[in-house]
């Protein structure tokens, strides 16, 4: 029998700031979204997350990617552009949360088909304010693609 209870938003953090993936972790726990939280720290593991290959064999697929552009080994843009041209992970929404402005930033990432680009804020409460309105808009207001 199906339950009346929606399953929590499961949300893949992918940044190599550990400052940026606490603050992101705090300001998530702070709105009443029931949620799952995971996080990779580059853009490597995250598409060996994505994937479920190395250590992620038993990673569940997020129903959104907090993706931070600038990382080693494989940055957010290379990210974008493998989840979006890969027909199984193409669905899942990706928020880029980054500290660049550029506007060739910008670009290239909606051109990459991003679904939102978002500079993270200097100041902690708008940082906050500003997960918590993502975190709100993913969990309550959109409807997200089921889970294959």
């Amino acid at each position: 029998m199906p339950s009346d209870t929606p399953s929590p938003v499961r949300i893949l953090v992918v940044d190599d700031d550990p400052g940026d993936v606490l603050m992101i972790e705090e300001a998530l726990a702070d709105s009443d979204v029931d949620k799952v939280i995971d996080v990779v720290g580059d853009g490597q593991e995250a598409m060996e997350f994505l994937r479920r290959e190395g250590r992620h064999t038993d990673a569940r697929r997020p129903d959104v990617i907090l993706l931070d552009l600038n990382m080693p080994r494989m940055d957010g843009r290379q990210v974008l552009g493998e989840v979006k041209r890969d027909a199984d992970l193409r669905t899942i929404p990706i928020v880029v949360l980054t500290t660049s402005n550029a506007d060739t930033d910008i670009v290239s990432s909606y051109t990459l088909q991003a679904n939102a680009y978002v500079t993270k804020p200097i100041d902690l409460d708008d940082f906050n304010d500003v997960v918590r309105r993502i975190d709100e808009f993913f969990g309550r207001v959109v409807v997200l693609p089921k889970r294959p």
